[in-house]
């Protein structure tokens, strides 16, 4: 899946885009838009999306000098920059600057897909590398480390990626690929995990326990643990 960011001054732009992404098929989550250059800038160095599309003239920071700050904020993300066709002169100058390409306005289905194709071809050349590399060994290893010591407290997937400046998607691909399990599926099952050894201590109510392992609602522990057990907390109490 590709985690897009789109910075765009005009709504009805913003608003295409997003179902042009839906209408070419490719997994793509849209997790922020921006009508405002600083707010985008602000955004994109938090949320580290792996693609954004921008356009030239914006308010506060114009697309350009945003594409400029990216190799600092984002270093991992693709800027598409999105163009009328009056400002193409500019568009070909970001792309010197190292922007993965450029689309004209009115956007067309096959443009976007033959850029996304693209986007995802060369993330994939790039991941088989990475993949085998000593940094990427001691990245999911300090990731798992993580997880492992805080999994009862309030620790969330963003809060990885920003730590280990990631874009959340590539992190989530990462621990699946190495636990084979997605995050919450193998936060779920440390929690539970420590919940069964904590059920055999009966000072402890069910309650108690739920929030030593990280479950401040009732009822929502209670059905993580039958999904997981098969069976409620309580009835796997009674059988041990």
């Amino acid at each position: 899946m590709l985690s897009v960011y789109i910075a765009d001054d005009e709504v009805w732009i913003t608003l295409g885009l997003k179902k042009l992404l839906e209408k070419t098929g490719i997994d793509t989550e849209v997790i922020g838009t921006a009508n405002n250059g600083l707010v985008a800038k602000e955004e994109i160095a938090s949320f580290k999306p792996d693609v954004i599309f921008t356009d030239i003239r914006m308010p506060g920071l114009s697309g350009l000098d945003l594409l400029q700050t990216i190799p600092e904020i984002s270093p991992e993300s693709k800027v598409v920059i999105i163009t009328g066709f009056a400002e193409f002169s500019y568009a070909k100058e970001a792309v010197q600057h190292h922007a993965f390409d450029y689309l004209l306005k009115p956007i067309k289905e096959e443009d976007l897909t033959r850029v996304l194709t693209a986007i995802l071809k060369e993330r994939g050349e790039t991941e088989e590398e990475v993949k085998h590399s000593p940094t990427y060994d001691k990245t999911i290893d300090n990731v798992v480390s993580d997880i492992r010591e805080h999994y009862m407290e309030d620790i969330s997937l963003t809060s990885l990626a920003a730590k280990y400046n990631i874009s959340m998607a590539r992190l989530s691909e990462m621990i699946k690929e190495h636990l084979q399990l997605n995050f919450s599926d193998y936060i779920a099952s440390l929690r539970i995990q420590r919940a069964k050894e904590l059920l055999r201590d009966e000072s402890l109510s069910i309650q108690e326990i739920a929030e030593i392992v990280g479950y401040n609602d009732y009822f929502y522990f209670t059905k993580v643990f039958k999904k997981v057990e098969g069976i409620s907390p309580s009835k796997y109490r009674k059988e041990i």
